[in-house]
């Protein structure tokens, strides 16, 4: 078998074939020799690339059943961690590791239970560091410090959090980290802690010739006639539909349900069990339809996937790539649909700049102008003039790339600016994995400081 090749345990190899992996991934061959040597290693590889394995394997090699922390793994979300920690207990199936996962908007006395005989940890920045604040976790017996999706936890807002906890750690042990962008961030994070680190580097998991982009540029009330349509149209399996905010989730959602389109919601504000049940549906493809935010969804892994839709456009470039690389994964086609009004003309622009990416204008269908935009919606982010057809219509929009941009920034600065950033940047990364308040020891949802009176009707709206 090609992966006894790379030297991992029998007891590995063993689930590796119950799972029917036929051959090695590209981070794999490359990163798990190394990994097994112990050396510290930097790893730039997408989600999806096959990298949990990357570092189980490595983490399955060191650590023995000796029930005390051995292995620690800091991912950005509690979804991620959550699939991961799933991973971890698959690859010990046979090695008898007990792995435990940890992050907020839960209570802690469970997780302090678990932490006392746990092999392995899989965690969120801020609620481990409640635990070592606390001193409820006992790192002196760490060996091996993993770092997955390192780019996000930093975009996050996550890197002195992180730094906090490297330095909790004991100074011999092995370092993994995994990116999918190495930025200069990164690179300092690793020049000061690691030591003398392998770099890997794979080609995209994503391959080009198979994912078809397309942008379609229309008048903001038209997104969901026109979102519908290609819904109810495009020939597809699982679908992600990325918006901006959590409102817009909670919006669009309900409005794709309106419509007979059984639509499943995901972002930050949704409860950490409501949030984990929604997943294991969409993953399970009882639910064709997932509506996210950016950071409830990264990092995770879900196959299937063969179209992504961008309904609000992303800042830029390097965000856009993470959105689409969730299809045309493993060799299968996808496409990625851009709704491009006025409002996010700016960022498309910046998106263009990247001579990568090849997107294609596409003359807008006829599609029936529904009654389903409302004041709730146009409000969010008020559209600007200019682009886009009514119902019923077809042909390019008035808004094309080429046309003036008049009114666009004054427009952008209506557009939710303020929520945005916080889902986007990590503004309320407490409420993805931080702790500390004492109403969301209890499991009640955390709330920012800045939500206020958005937060307020947000929930008397909330889409079921």
């Amino acid at each position: 078998m090609a992966f006894r090749r790379l030297g991992i345990k029998e007891e590995v190899i063993k689930v590796i074939e119950e799972e029917n992996f036929e051959k090695p991934s590209e981070i794999q061959e490359k990163a798990i020799p190394f990994v097994l040597q112990g050396k510290d290693v930097i790893a730039q590889a997408a989600t999806g690339s096959g990298k949990t394995l990357a570092f189980g394997a490595g983490i399955m090699h060191t650590c023995k059943n000796e029930e005390r922390i051995q292995a620690l793994v800091l991912v950005p979300t509690r979804e991620l961690a959550e699939q991961v920690a799933g991973s971890m207990k698959k690859f010990s199936k046979y090695h008898f590791l007990r792995t435990n996962v940890v992050y907020g908007g839960v209570g802690m006395g469970m997780q302090v239970k678990g932490l006392r005989y746990s092999d392995v940890v899989v965690a969120t920045p801020g609620r481990l560091l409640d635990h070592i604040g606390r001193g409820t976790i006992d790192l002196r017996f760490l060996k091996i410090l993993v770092l997955d999706e390192a780019d996000r936890m930093f975009d996050m807002g996550f890197i002195r959090d992180v730094e906090k906890i490297i330095r909790a750690c004991p100074e011999k042990r092995q370092t993994l980290m995994f990116s999918a962008t190495i930025s200069p961030e990164i690179a300092h994070l690793a020049k000061k802690y690691m030591n003398n680190p392998i770099e890997v580097e794979v080609e995209s998991y994503v391959d080009p010739s198979k994912l078809k982009q397309f942008v379609y540029s229309l008048d903001e009330s038209n997104k969901l006639s026109l979102l519908t349509h290609l819904l109810k149209n495009e020939d597809s399996e699982l679908i992600m539909v990325f918006c901006a905010t959590r409102h817009r989730v909670d919006i669009v959602a309900r409005k794709l349900e309106s419509q007979g389109i059984y639509t499943l919601a995901i972002h930050g504000g949704v409860a950490q069990n409501k949030r984990m049940r929604v997943m294991e549906e969409f993953q399970r493809q009882k639910t064709s339809v997932l509506v996210c935010t950016d950071v409830a969804a990264r990092g995770l892994d879900i196959k299937g996937v063969s179209h992504v839709y961008n309904y609000d456009i992303p800042n830029d470039s390097k965000e856009y790539v993470h959105r689409i690389g969730r299809t045309a994964r493993a060799g299968e086609k996808g496409k990625a649909i851009s709704l491009v009004s006025n409002m996010d003309r700016e960022n498309f622009e910046n998106i263009l700049k990247n001579p990568e990416l090849t997107i294609k204008e596409e003359v807008l269908p006829k599609f029936e102008k529904l009654s389903i935009e409302t004041k709730e919606h146009d409000s969010h982010r008020r559209s600007g003039r200019g682009g886009g057809h009514g119902g019923g219509s077809h042909g390019r929009s008035s808004g094309g790339w080429g046309r003036s941009r008049n009114n666009f920034r004054d427009n952008r600065s209506n557009s939710g600016g303020r929520e945005e950033r916080r889902e986007s940047r990590g503004w309320g990364r407490r409420d993805e994995s931080h702790g500390r308040n004492n109403n969301q020891d209890r499991g009640r949802r955390y709330h920012s400081r800045n939500s206020g009176r958005s937060e307020r009707s947000e929930r008397s709206r909330r889409w079921r």
